[in-house]
């Protein structure tokens, strides 16, 4: 019997992703949210992810977020890692897929997620900027859907952050 090769997943344009879902964290479970996957989400180009899957917390689960020191809301964004960001920052932006005109990205916190909160997981998606493109990343992002404006937050006990990198 010969091995075949794993086909690689399709983003939502169908074009080829890289990398793949990791398995999370402890204290995340996978579930079947539709509707929450398609928001996190994005086709060639637009940043987002690139293929991913739902998952709730059943306990509470760390993220980092690297934000804009200047727009202290954003501290709530969508967007986290399970992982501690480290630089430098031009790396980070590239396995991230984060334009520069999207964050100067010289701020970050930690958080853990709510428990009972439906979050995505899953590799990024690529990004065109106005002076540069990213590619693909098999690096895996957390999509938490956070809207600061409505005061719906789904993490809590946010440090206030420090100077990164």
């Amino acid at each position: 019997m010969t091995p075949t090769m794993e086909q690689p997943s399709l983003g939502v344009d169908r074009i080829a992703c890289v990398g793949e879902v990791e398995h999370p964290p402890k204290g995340l479970v996978e579930i079947k949210d539709t509707i929450l996957v398609q928001k996190a989400l994005g086709a060639s180009g637009q940043g987002k992810l690139c293929v991913g899957n739902a998952f709730v917390t059943t306990e509470p689960v760390p993220v980092y977020r690297v934000w804009n020191k200047e727009k202290s809301y954003t501290l709530y964004g969508s967007w986290w890692s399970f992982e501690l960001p480290k630089g430098p920052k031009q790396k980070y932006r590239e396995e991230n897929g984060i334009c520069p005109s999207w964050s100067p990205l010289d701020r970050m916190s930690s958080c853990t997620i709510k428990v009972g909160t439906n979050v995505v997981v899953g590799p990024g998606q690529s990004a065109v900027c106005e002076q540069v493109t990213y590619p693909k990343s098999a690096v895996n992002q957390v999509f938490i859907p956070n809207d600061s404006r409505n005061n719906m937050l789904l993490v809590e006990n946010c440090s206030a952050g420090a100077d990164w990198p």
